[in-house]
């Protein structure tokens, strides 16, 4: 909530965050359809997803829905860094949000 115009809601039965209440970046689910996972689905930069999940699959995945569009899944059943955590999720609003919101970021 602390990044520019960030707004929560649920979505789909899911807390979700909004960029301005419009653009999703992040989401959280626990035990989404029976997955048995606690994460995040996070908006991610082309070819990041591949990456994270390719070298560290323990700890990242592709989530179901929006996998296909890039975005990846963080478990944090896994004794996350949350140092890390918050990085993904500042990645994740500045994947999604226009120059107006990545201005008022960088002010910050």
């Amino acid at each position: 909530m602390a990044l520019p115009e960030a707004t929560e809601r649920l979505s789909h039965g899911a807390p979700t965050w909004f960029v301005a209440g419009k653009k999703t970046f992040v989401t959280f689910h626990d035990d989404h359809h029976g997955d048995g996972i606690l994460g995040l689905w996070c908006a991610a930069p082309p070819g990041v997803q591949r990456q994270l999940v390719d070298e560290e699959p323990d700890r990242f995945y592709v989530p179901a829905y929006v996998g296909h569009r890039g975005w990846i899944g963080v478990r944090l059943d896994r004794s996350p860094d949350w140092s890390e955590v918050a990085e993904i999720i500042e990645d994740a609003y500045r994947a999604v949000a226009g120059a107006r919101h990545l201005k008022l970021l960088d002010a910050q």
